[in-house]
């Protein structure tokens, strides 16, 4: 990542999803001088980010076209596989030097097969560059990026990185970044669940629980997910969403499914999903409510 200022800047950057995590990327983008046209299948999302300096393209299709780099920020595999291949028509205008920088976190078998079609396609690179951090850290360049694909196009996509990320790993090739998001999200998603738990449990017990997170700072149980969400969790607040139940269910039911095909042994994950289905089923959490909600599942069932 030893390019010129003037080169990094000189490069046109292409983002397709202004979503919860979206938007505050494609904001630090703008701050940091870069050059970044932006779709979303909601329009209305762009709006702010055209105010701040971005410009709107008419579709994923217009995008390509005007862009070098084209970063992918959506829901899920589905989503990313229409867009490039689907309604999007993505793939039939990038050209043979576009580089896709998928930040989605979706599923790395898909990934292999995509970057493999998009090849052959139209002859563009993949990566795929899922990001650890959550939306504090995308408003302040420090996400994590776990790479998957060619070591050169890591290299390439420095205009991005070095604006978003505090550290960028290659995990291998197509697909290991995804698989190494996985493994994060499986930490993370079991990791709010236990929180909620704690918490509640410290409520039933006559601990005042919200200086718990403060108590336990800097101590073996320490982690970023406590610090964010276990304030927010003892003291029930869950605006603004800052990660949706529904998005930990689908990371994690994603890591079910690879480690029964893997033969892998996973019962704390397998059981943190059957509560991330239970929580889903709730009306006063839900999959788009936010993850500080999950103390609801706990308190109602202690």
């Amino acid at each position: 990542m030893h390019e010129t200022h003037d080169a990094v800047e000189a490069v046109r950057i292409g983002f397709i999803g202004t979503g919860l995590i979206g938007a505050p990327m494609v904001e630090r983008l703008l701050e940091c001088g870069r050059d970044v046209t932006v779709w979303n299948r909601s329009p209305d999302k762009c709006a702010p980010l055209v105010a701040a300096g971005a410009r709107l393209a008419d579709s994923p299709a217009a995008l390509a076209r005007d862009t070098d780099i084209v970063c992918l920020c959506l829901t899920d595999t589905a989503a990313v596989r229409d867009v490039v291949f689907g309604s999007g028509q993505l793939a039939s205008a990038l050209r043979h030097d576009s580089l896709v920088v998928d930040l989605s976190s979706i599923a790395p078998d898909a990934t292999r097969d995509m970057a493999s079609a998009l090849e052959l396609a139209c002859g563009a690179a993949w990566l795929d560059a899922p990001v650890s951090g959550g939306v504090p850290a995308a408003r302040a360049g420090r996400l994590i990026v776990f790479a998957g694909g060619d070591a050169d196009d890591i290299v390439r996509a420095a205009p991005v990185f070095s604006a978003l990320a505090q550290r960028v790993t290659h995990m291998g090739d197509h697909g290991a970044g995804q698989l190494a998001k996985s493994c994060n999200q499986q930490i993370v998603a079991c990791n709010l669940m236990v929180i909620a738990e704690m918490l509640a449990f410290a409520e039933r017990t006559g601990v005042d629980a919200s200086r718990l997170p403060a108590a336990l700072a800097g101590g073996f149980a320490d982690s970023l997910p406590l610090q964010i969400f276990g304030p927010r969790m003892a003291t029930n607040t869950d605006m603004p969403r800052l990660g949706a139940v529904g998005t930990f269910r689908k990371d994690i039911a994603q890591v079910v499914r690879l480690a029964g095909e893997a033969g892998a042994h996973i019962p704390v994950t397998t059981a943190a999903l059957a509560q991330y289905d239970a929580a889903i089923g709730r009306d006063d959490i839900g999959a788009e409510g936010d993850a500080s909600r999950l103390i609801r599942l706990v308190r109602a069932t202690s």
